[in-house]
């Protein structure tokens, strides 16, 4: 059964639409990733998901039942941990669970117990007393996420909950993720970093220009990129009229050189490879080594949402 769904969702301002309609359904029980670049509709869709924002067009279920119609029992439904931290700084760590809890309708000794059970989580039970202007950025981090799943929610949504922590609180909260979907929670989770994705999410949705480009578990994705392949060529110096000559080549899509990394997307890269060679050798440029990378989710999101930065 899902716990989500979108039907033909769409959101406008004026002439811009950031989300046109868009079709997706999550099933009960996944940790399911939603990736997009910036401006890709992402952002728009998780307010929308949440109840933050109302949709032009269509409509959003939460465990069946209407986010616009019921929005208050659509919101017990979910616990929230947003990219930009939801935590008083003054008030203590405890202080800050029992309010986000007490929003929900807890109180008495469950307010407590789901207290003491939410900062046994995400290990701040010594800190419980502290503020969390004392805390490091991975322990607002874990604090942020405590006050999220005090009330249990069936539904959790991260949005970039690993941003500028240090590695041991990240791979924390990526275990916590993993504890959580196996307690019953099913998550939403968004990051940039690609490998947290791979690592955790048993199905992967991207988004770009409002319209999901791609939806799967990552072996049904990666067979769609199966054909382009990376090469990653270490010289001893770039030459502007080598790398000219590699990006014109028809069987090389893409090229990224940085100091003394080329970095080249092909197909069949056993066919081209002395083609490569040849055209590094004519130019003076010395390999030191040379890597074929498998495709991965990477090469996939990059494939289909371009690789120009954006704003």
């Amino acid at each position: 059964m899902n716990i989500v769904e979108l039907d033909r969702v769409t959101k406008r301002y004026g002439t811009s639409v950031p989300v046109d309609h868009l079709d997706l359904a999550i099933e009960r029980g996944e940790i399911f990733g939603f990736l997009g670049p910036n401006g890709a509709g992402k952002s728009t869709s998780i307010k929308m998901i949440v109840g933050l924002l109302k949709p032009s067009q269509g409509t959003i279920k939460i465990d069946g039942i209407d986010v616009n119609k019921h929005p208050l029992e659509t919101k017990k439904r979910i616990g929230f941990v947003p990219q930009d931290l939801a935590i008083y700084p003054n008030l203590t760590a405890r202080e800050n669970i029992l309010f986000f809890a007490k929003l929900y309708g807890l109180s008495g000794k469950e307010l407590n117990a789901r207290a003491d059970e939410a900062l046994e989580f995400v290990g701040l039970t010594e800190r419980q007393q502290d503020k969390p202007k004392e805390f490091s950025g991975g322990m607002k981090r874990r604090l942020n996420i405590a006050c999220a799943i005090a009330h249990r929610p069936q539904l959790i949504i991260m949005d970039e909950p690993t941003v500028g922590i240090d590695p041991q609180s990240r791979n924390h909260i990526l275990e916590s993720v993993k504890k959580l979907n196996t307690t019953g929670s099913t998550i939403i989770y968004t990051s940039h970093y690609m490998e947290e994705v791979e690592a955790i999410c048993t199905r992967v949705g991207i988004l770009d220009q409002g319209q999901l480009k791609a939806l799967g578990t990552k072996n049904e994705l990666m067979k769609t990129v199966a054909e382009e392949e990376r090469l990653l060529i270490q010289v001893t110096a770039q030459n502007p009229a080598a790398l000219a000559e590699l990006q014109q080549h028809p069987r090389i899509s893409h090229v990224i050189a940085e100091e003394q990394t080329l970095e080249l997307y092909v197909s069949d890269s056993q066919t081209i490879l002395q083609d490569i060679l040849f055209i590094l050798s004519k130019h003076s440029v010395n390999i030191q080594s040379l890597q074929r990378i498998e495709p991965d989710l990477e090469t996939l999101f990059l494939s289909l949402t371009g690789r120009k930065l954006r704003d």
